[in-house]
């Protein structure tokens, strides 16, 4: 079996002369040389800012495709569709798992087709699952017909990793950080969008038929998929410098910090589309009860008042999940800045103490029946997951720059180690980001095994605090505390 690679770039020489990107048939650019100064000012910055912005379009729409169940599944009652909440999390758990899956042939994709040609496939793919569930989605569908139809939705978690191996490969290593931040930071806004998009719909159906409302979510999304798809094609490129090191991979997943980095990604990543997918679920479950009769509980009351007051808390809850995916998305750029300021090791530990507090307060929240420190504590996750993602991304190619100056100094050849930082460097965020998305099916797993168990998400939260516990020990252990071996400058 062959073993997946790498994409990685090879610069050609600076010319004396400045000129524009030389261009073949296909939107194939044969020259770039994006570490010239004047190669960039001459035409190779348009072009790079130009395939950005595309990119980022992309890669938001596939955000909202492939979180559109966590809005999704609270359109879907009880009483007309069968679910139970651990139903409803196995139905955000599935795409959570596909889109990790997919996101390490996406990164090796770009070289191998193009990034142009990449992006029109990955958009155009989303077509799949939006117009898939736009046609499944009425009472009395089964929900083995539900979870595979939800599956396909996953494509749109791939598309990450193949925009960010794009980006990667038309900036200069100076203006990496910006670009991919800007190009994480404008994906991960996609999630916010979706349930935008589903409080909107929720709002102005109200008159139409229930078995239509959800339909109207993806189907909302079609002409969009449509429309960046054919931009994209019209207005993105091919970089043919771009290609695959066969030994990228093989070479970095015998690195321990790759298998440690991949943890504390679980821990912020996971965790930001985790709750992302999660959290409308979670807080609809915490509201139905003040929805109910004064007198009447869930377990007492009669279906239809179930029913109206599920249906008020999915309302309820739609007016503020999408917060918490924005202000997430906002934070990581913010998380990368710091790290970059005080150290992304630093930014990284103190981001787990945080989310340690916080899932504590959730914890004392659901417990407490308290509202306010619900969303106190659940709105301040998102916030600090996000500032995680960039600090740990940030991270990542401090790391092997740390081994590559500390080999230097014992006389290995500078050049060569610092060549081989940028090499694992570019394999590990491919890896990370994987497994990192992993974490968000393992965050649905562990609130619908709680639902299941204890009727409520405590152990769940549980869980959380744990983790956060682990990662913070990892994090000081092997790169903050005092030790020989410690990599300076993570």
């Amino acid at each position: 079996m062959a073993v997946p690679t790498a994409p990685t770039e090879t610069t050609t020489t600076p010319t004396t002369t400045a000129a524009a990107p030389v261009r073949r048939s296909g939107r194939w650019i044969d020259d770039w040389r994006p570490e010239d100064p004047e190669f960039w000012a001459a035409g190779g910055k348009k072009v790079a800012r130009r395939n950005l912005i595309f990119s980022i379009l992309s890669e938001h729409i596939g955000f909202s495709i492939w979180t559109m169940w966590s809005v999704l599944v609270l359109f879907l009652p009880a009483a007309e569709y069968g679910l139970t909440p651990d139903d409803k999390f196995l139905l955000t758990a599935v795409p959570a798992f596909v889109g990790s899956f997919l996101r390490l042939p996406y990164t090796f994709a770009v070289a191998k087709f193009g990034g142009r040609n990449w992006t029109i496939v990955s958009a155009s793919l989303l077509l799949i699952p939006a117009i898939a569930t736009a046609i499944v989605l009425e009472p009395g569908v089964s929900f083995s017909t539900l979870l595979i139809v939800a599956a396909f939705a996953g494509v749109g978690g791939g598309n990450f990793s193949s925009s960010m191996a794009n980006i990667n490969a038309f900036y200069p290593n100076r203006l990496k950080g910006m670009a991919l931040g800007l190009n994480a930071a404008g994906g991960n806004l996609g999630v916010a969008l979706v349930q935008i998009v589903g409080l909107i719909v929720l709002a102005a159906a109200g008159g139409v038929a229930a078995s239509v409302e959800p339909r109207l979510v993806p189907a909302l999304y079609i002409p969009a998929i449509v429309l960046v798809t054919v931009l994209s094609a019209v207005k993105m490129d091919n970089l043919s410098h771009a290609s695959n090191d066969k030994r990228a991979m093989r070479d970095v997943i015998k690195d321990r910090h790759s298998w440690i980095m991949s943890l504390l990604y679980i821990g912020t990543f996971g965790s930001f589309i985790g709750f992302s997918f999660a959290f409308g679920q979670v807080l609809t479950q915490f509201l139905v009860p003040d929805n109910l009769p004064a007198g009447v509980t869930v377990a007492t009351a009669d279906p239809a008042v179930l029913k109206a007051a599920q249906a008020a808390a999915s309302l309820d809850a739609l007016k503020v999940i999408f917060l918490g995916p924005l202000l997430g998305s906002i934070a990581r750029p913010a998380g990368g800045w710091l790290a970059d300021r005080f150290g992304g090791a630093r930014i990284t530990l103190v981001t787990f103490v945080g989310m340690g507090l916080f899932a504590g307060l959730v914890l004392l929240a659901s417990q407490e029946k308290s509202l306010a420190l619900f969303y106190v504590g659940f709105i301040s996750l998102f916030i600090l997951s996000g500032v995680g993602n960039g600090s740990t991304y940030k991270m990542i190619p401090a790391i092997f720059r740390a081994k590559a100056q500390r080999h230097a100094s014992e006389g290995a050849d500078a050049d060569w180690e610092a060549n081989e930082a940028r090499r694992l460097s570019s394999a590990l965020v491919g890896v990370a980001g994987a497994i990192g998305a992993f974490g968000g099916a393992l965050v649905q797993i562990m609130f619908r095994q709680s639902f299941l168990t204890y009727k409520n998400a405590d152990a769940a939260y549980l869980g959380f605090i744990g983790l956060y516990v682990v990662c913070f020990a990892v994090t000081w252990f092997v790169y903050l505390r005092k030790s020989p071996s410690k990599l300076a400058g993570v």
